[in-house]
Parts: C-alpha cells; sequence; structure tokens
C-alpha cells in the first residue's frame, strides 16, 4: 500500500505562484496513475489534474489548462502541480491520489489511495 504527503501548500496572493509536491513511500510510485483534486470549502472534491504512469501524458480540468502543469519523478517519487496566476476560487485543500489505469478518470472513487491533502489559501 503507497503512502502519499502532500507539501507546498500554503498563503499566496492572487495572481502568485505555487508549487506543490506529492511524495510516495515506495517505488510502487511507478505503477500508479497520479492525480491532484482539490476541496474547496464548503464543496465537494473536484479532479484538477491527472498523469499516466510513466508521464508521457497528462490530463487538465479546463480550469486549470494555461495555469497548472502536473509532472512527476519517477526517480525520485514525487507528482508535482506547479500552479500560476492563481485566483481567489483556487483556494482549497488539495490532495494527491494513486490509481491503476485512472489516468483518464475524473471521479476520485477510480483513485485508491490518497494523501492527507494540503491548503492553499488565495488572497485578493
Amino acid at each position: 500500500q503507497v503512502r502519499l504527503l502532500e507539501s507546498g501548500g500554503g498563503l499566496v496572493q492572487a495572481r502568485g505562484s505555487l508549487r506543490l509536491a506529492c511524495a510516495a513511500s515506495d517505488d510502487t510510485f511507478r505503477w500508479y496513475d497520479m492525480a491532484w483534486f482539490r476541496q474547496p470549502p464548503g464543496k465537494e472534491r473536484e479532479f484538477v489534474a491527472s498523469i499516466i504512469r510513466s508521464g508521457g501524458n497528462t490530463k487538465l480540468t479546463d480550469s486549470a489548462k494555461g495555469r497548472f502543469t502536473i509532472s512527476r519523478d519517477n526517480t525520485k517519487n514525487v507528482v508535482y502541480l506547479q500552479m500560476r496566476s492563481l485566483t481567489l476560487e483556487d483556494t482549497a485543500v488539495y490532495y494527491c491520489a494513486a490509481g491503476q489505469y485512472s489516468f483518464t478518470n475524473t471521479d476520485p472513487g477510480t483513485y485508491n489511495y490518497w494523501g492527507q491533502g494540503t491548503q492553499v489559501t488565495v488572497s485578493a
């Protein structure tokens, strides 16, 4: 069972940038498609981005396109979410998730393992 630990959240001004990282506990990381989800205050968890196990393909939700980039380093067992041009609507707890053959799915239920989340707060 892979364990995931997010880092990099914090308070940032609108139009600023943050890079989130999610470190996996072991080398089984490379077997999993990875994703970032977020849960804004009072709302349901929503898909942000995913990356296939090889790193060769990515998927982004429409609001993230042109602003966010997902990447992974299978030698370090880490997946990243680079976020730019942040807006107040990006305020949320961000979670990374791992799943097998999950890359094209935006449903949280298709991912098997989750981190504890990291808070991102965007201020005006």
